[in-house]
């Protein structure tokens, strides 16, 4: 699917601010993709589609997880915030035809985040975060740690604490993926200062 495509359905079905926000990510994924490696067309797709879900209501949003067997996990029943992800890549499939498996991923997993996430998907929960839009306190910080540190775990790391810290202030209940996440990160990040430090004794 062409991006210019995915532009004019966004833009004919939903607010000027849900369209912003999709546009701000896509602009970020690209630039952050083009910094790590990632491929920048398929990040800046998925940063622009990555909350379709959220032009259907919760209660449509269950019910199709329902029906289609989208309920990754039962704590979605009790955050129904957390459906638009999954049921919006598939909403994706059925309403854009949209097939690529790695754009759809990233999709899914741009809300709780996952230990076993891909570059591509990892890129856009973080340019979720930080896209310009993005006001709150402590961002700034993340932003200048994800566009001008090499090692892009520690700009997620941010991200996933704040925003783990940030459901626990509002009472919420806190998806195991984000946890997960967070404590692959650290192990990822301990592992390659360990090499480092190794590298420096020999």
């Amino acid at each position: 699917m062409e991006r210019e495509t995915a532009r004019k359905f966004l833009q004919a079905k939903s607010s000027l601010r849900f369209y912003r926000h999709g546009r701000s990510v896509e602009r970020t994924a690209y630039v952050l993709a083009r910094k790590y490696g990632v491929d920048a067309e398929k990040a800046a797709l998925a940063g622009l589609i990555h909350d379709y879900g959220k032009l259907y209501s919760r209660e449509e949003l269950l019910r199709l997880a329902r029906e289609h067997g989208l309920l990754l996990h039962p704590l979605m029943e009790q955050e129904p915030a957390l459906l638009h992800a999954p049921v919006g890549a598939w909403l994706l499939e059925r309403d854009l035809g949209l097939h690529d498996e790695e754009v759809l991923e990233a999709v899914r997993q741009h809300t709780t985040g996952g230990a076993q996430m891909s570059m591509l998907s990892r890129i856009v929960y973080l340019a979720d975060f930080i896209e310009p839009g993005r006001r709150f306190k402590g961002v700034e910080e993340v932003r200048e740690v994800a566009f001008h540190c090499k090692e892009l775990e520690k700009a997620l790391l941010a991200a996933v604490e704040m925003t783990i810290f940030h459901v626990i202030q509002r009472g919420r209940l806190l998806h195991e993926a984000s946890v997960e996440f967070r404590n692959s990160l650290i192990m990822s990040l301990r592992e390659d200062s360990l090499e480092e430090n190794h590298g420096e004794a020999i």
